[in-house]
């Protein structure tokens, strides 16, 4: 009973958006002259009023009640189709030709009623999501030739610097010039807390900032803002049919069918076959088409799914389609990719060291040397080592000469041609596989300071030259990555929540992977893997478990998330690729919204189980009591449509979950 509670609730604030949406106060309107002209059919034949009166009534509330449903009935009908709009208006003609109006009225009002209900609760989940957009501000504070000028945000360019001040919304996504302050970002990423933003942090259209001033440079352009882009792919989502909604979808035709040959069947069997009374055989028939309508049965699933959907957006997490909804209520075990998802990703260059006796031109080679010519090469790649090396020379000010003829070995390493000489980066397998053949003066040397760094947790590269066909190890670098702060607490709730097995997979080396592996309690950890191991690794644990998840950048990791049963993209506020390539995208980033999308998906299967059990219950019931106790067609009426507005009800409140 708590559920139905909460979710009447829910609609306690039904007649604000009825009044909003037009289509819908229009069939609430409808409702109300179907209620009025059946009561006052009921009241004109209690009081016996003249027949002109009852008859007026009764023909409001069969016009009204069933103008929504014979539009529908003569839009399938030319497809041609036959649904369950049809099967109320033949019950509804059917009560009125045997002589019971009133019951026939009650059907159409009450069948209308359930739309009604229905239609709010499906457009409630609908518009959950799009009410972001209405938070977004129509103009911006931009600023040109020193003065601030408003301006509307459609007309805002790339580059364009506005103002926002304490308690002002966002007007467009950019990055931040100038300005300290904490901006909320709950209604587009779930995040609990403000977050701190200065110079150079990236900022997003809709949310609030609450402290200081920011001068901001924008980065997209209205249409393109992380809130309308989210919009977009919960809309999208919301048409991609959970697999249970394809297969009722599949089966509404046929057992539509079949309840008009049931009804043809409990009319000829009684009248033609063992010569009952035509008025009470076809009463019964009637109401056995009624009670065994499959209204509820239709509504279950998408009621519950599209609330499910606009509930994980409001939380800052996307699902991209009802499908993966019910697949991720089955996951029970986990692989997670290491950089940027169990630890920051933000990758820092620790250790810069020269081989004692490399040279470079003839002298002894220095650290920062050795640095220059690191960051020339990794200037050319997006590995998150690379970027780390680059920033470390940048804050050293070492010169980063132009490198040409880059080529990266996936996995391994990278090389590239620096001024006369060929500079290779790369781990222990990379010279051991790669370049096996070259005879690499001081690699033992180096292997044995990487082998030490990695001993501590660090990852290790060395750095080698290649100058007319000779080979010398110039030194090597050291990288570590900082655990996330909730990453061991992610992991215990996905414990809790019934998830069996976690493995990690990545590309870095044995020593590294071991230790953070430890350090969160991780199943299984698998190091030093190309992208194609790594989807052998998600193939032989889908061999062992129901459906297996897969969680990475949504780039490195792409075979392997395209493999896995359902993939999860770390969003980042809704990055390019994190949105096209995960089936569900984490908005902020955050790694603990992950137990919650889990949580929520296995709450909607339940609820859909729930569903299941009143609609098809309720229609067994019935059919039993109309073929052994004869109740009438109100109950039966009652009956059908009660249950399909409780499986509404009980799917809307999906809207509430927080976990």
């Amino acid at each position: 009973m708590g559920t139905v509670s909460e979710s009447a609730t829910a609609l306690s604030t039904g007649a604000k958006e009825i009044a909003a949406r037009p289509e819908l106060r229009w069939q609430a309107i409808f409702v109300a002259l179907t209620f009025f002209g059946m009561i006052g059919g009921l009241l004109g034949s209690w009081l016996a009023a003249p027949t002109s009166f009852v008859w007026f009534n009764y023909a409001i509330a069969y016009v009204f009640g069933g103008w929504y449903g014979l539009k529908e009935s003569i839009k399938s009908l030319q497809k041609p189709r036959v649904e369950i709009d049809l099967l109320m208006i033949i019950a509804a003609l059917g009560a009125l030709f045997i002589g019971a109006p009133f019951e026939g009225a009650m059907l159409l009002f009450l069948f209308s009623l359930s739309g009604v209900l229905e239609e709010y609760a499906i457009g409630r989940s609908r518009t959950a999501i799009r009410s972001l957009i209405e938070m977004r501000p129509e103009s911006a504070q931009l600023l040109r030739d020193g003065e601030e000028v408003t301006v509307p945000i459609e007309d805002v360019e790339i580059g364009d610097v506005f103002v926002v001040r304490p308690g002002d919304r966002l007007p467009l996504d950019g990055v931040v010039e100038s300005g300290e302050s904490s901006i909320d970002q709950s209604s587009l990423t779930g995040e609990s807390v403000p977050v701190t933003k200065e110079p150079g942090d990236e900022v997003f259209g809709g949310t609030i900032n609450e402290t200081g001033s920011l001068e901001v440079r924008v980065t997209r352009k209205a249409h393109e803002s992380a809130i309308s882009r989210l919009i977009h792919m919960v809309e999208k989502a919301q048409s991609k049919k959970a697999p249970t909604q394809q297969l009722i979808d599949r089966f509404e035709q046929p057992y539509v069918l079949a309840v008009f040959a049931m009804t043809a069947i409990a009319v000829a069997v009684p009248f033609w076959m063992l010569g009952h009374a035509f008025d009470p055989t076809f009463y019964r028939a009637m109401t056995l088409m009624v009670a065994a309508s499959p209204c509820a049965v239709i509504i279950s699933t998408p009621a519950a799914v599209l609330s499910a959907i606009a509930a994980g957006g409001r939380q800052g997490v996307l699902f991209k389609g009802g499908e993966h909804i019910e697949t991720a209520g089955n996951v029970d075990a986990i692989a997670f990719d290491k950089t940027g998802t169990l630890t920051e990703g933000n990758t820092q260059l620790t250790d810069v060291s020269a081989l004692k006796d490399a040279t470079l031109d003839g002298e002894l080679i220095t650290d920062d040397q050795l640095l220059s010519l690191a960051a020339a090469v990794q200037s050319r790649s997006e590995h998150h080592l690379a970027e780390a090396t680059v920033d470390a020379a940048r804050e050293r000010s070492v010169e980063i000469p132009r490198a040409s003829g880059f080529e990266a070995v996936v996995g391994k390493g990278v090389h590239a041609t620096v001024g006369e000489r060929t500079i290779h980066i790369g781990n222990p397998r990379y010279f051991r596989t790669v370049v096996e053949d070259a005879e690499i003066v001081g690699l033992d040397s180096g292997l044995d300071a990487v082998s030490e760094q990695e001993q501590d947790g660090k990852t290790g590269v060395l750095v080698v030259e290649e100058i007319d066909g000779d080979w010398q190890t110039l030194g090597w670098l050291a990288f570590t990555d900082t655990i996330r702060a909730d990453a061991a607490e992610t992991i215990r709730k996905l414990r809790d929540s019934g998830v069996k097995t976690i493995v990690m997979l990545t590309g870095d080396n044995e020593r590294v992977a071991r230790h953070i592996a430890d350090e969160l309690g991780i199943d299984e950890g698998y190091a030093e893997l190309l992208p194609e191991e790594k989807v052998e690794h998600i193939e032989r644990l889908q061999k062992r478990h129901n459906a297996v998840a897969m969680v990475g950048d949504g780039v490195n990791d792409a075979p392997a998330l395209a493999t896995a049963d359902i993939s999860v993209g770390m969003g980042g506020a809704g990055t390019d690729v994190a949105l096209e390539t995960a089936d569900i995208v984490l908005m902020s980033d955050a790694l603990d919204k992950l137990p919650y999308a889990l949580s929520l998906s296995r709450e909607t299967k339940k609820t859909l189980y729930i569903n299941f059990s009143i609609a098809f219950g309720a229609i067994a019931i019935m059919v039993a009591a109309i073929l052994t106790a004869g109740i009438p067609l109100p109950v039966a009426v009652v009956g059908h449509e009660g249950s399909t507005v409780l499986v509404s009800l009980i799917g809307l409140r999906l809207l509430r979950f927080s976990g």
